[in-house]
């Protein structure tokens, strides 16, 4: 199907590469909870980061994203990784000071690692919607 064609530039650029990061870490982070029998908002928490961001990497990956655009979708993703950064930071931090055991304690790391990510993710589109604006693509069409 050419419709479901995968765009190997965006996977091999910055903002793919941190999202594929994204996707592992927040992946290592669930796992960390999961195994170590944490609170499940942790692992809920993970989890739900780790489907979110997959979900964002297919939409880029599949060009899905020009392809529905009744959502302006670098938006949605700035979004996403600013509330999900200020849910880490809140989780990350309980399961690091509570730290019932060493798994709670690497998931909270890896968690914060993550939230370090999601920021540099935010940053990154922001620069990505200025420079597309400032180049003219968000004029609307004569």
């Amino acid at each position: 199907m050419a419709w479901l064609e995968v765009d190997r530039a965006y996977a091999r650029s910055p903002r793919g590469a941190l999202k594929i990061a994204r996707t592992l870490v927040a992946l290592a982070t669930l796992l960390c909870f999961v195994a170590s029998k944490a609170h499940e908002a942790y692992a809920a928490l993970a989890g739900m980061e780790t489907v979110i961001t997959v979900l964002f990497l297919l939409l880029y990956l599949l060009r899905l994203d020009a392809r529905m655009q009744c959502l302006f979708w670098p938006l949605a993703d700035i979004f996403n990784s600013v509330i999900a950064a200020l849910f880490l930071l809140v989780v990350c931090l309980f399961a690091i000071i509570i730290r019932t055991n060493k798994g709670t304690l690497a998931g909270g790391v890896l968690g914060l690692i993550l939230l370090a990510l999601c920021l540099v993710d935010a940053v990154l589109l922001c620069k990505k919607i200025s420079l597309d604006k400032a180049r003219g693509r968000s004029a609307p069409a004569k």
